[in-house]
């Protein structure tokens, strides 16, 4: 499994802890540090499982109020750092 603590910019969130099967192409695990608690709890066990790229595909972009980027946006720069970091 890899594991990273990826630090967002530019939301409430301070923290996303982020775990991904050793290859890095599926999310085992991401819990949030801060921000919306039920929805970024929420978002944790949506992603749960899943493959990176699609939810990357799905997430990448997402704004939230007057930002241009959004926890779930962070959350997947996050889960590319923690892909290249598995596949170093």
């Amino acid at each position: 499994m890899t594991h990273l603590d990826y630090k967002p910019r530019g939301v409430c969130s301070r923290a996303i802890h982020i775990d991904l099967s050793d290859d890095g192409s599926t999310i085992e695990s991401v819990s949030f540090e801060g921000g919306c608690n039920g929805n970024l709890k929420a978002v944790g066990k949506l992603v749960a499982g899943k493959p990176v790229d699609e939810i990357c595909d799905l997430l990448e972009g997402n704004t939230c109020g007057p930002r241009s980027t959004s926890c779930a946006d962070q959350l997947t720069k996050g889960l590319r750092a923690a892909q290249a970091s598995a596949r170093e």
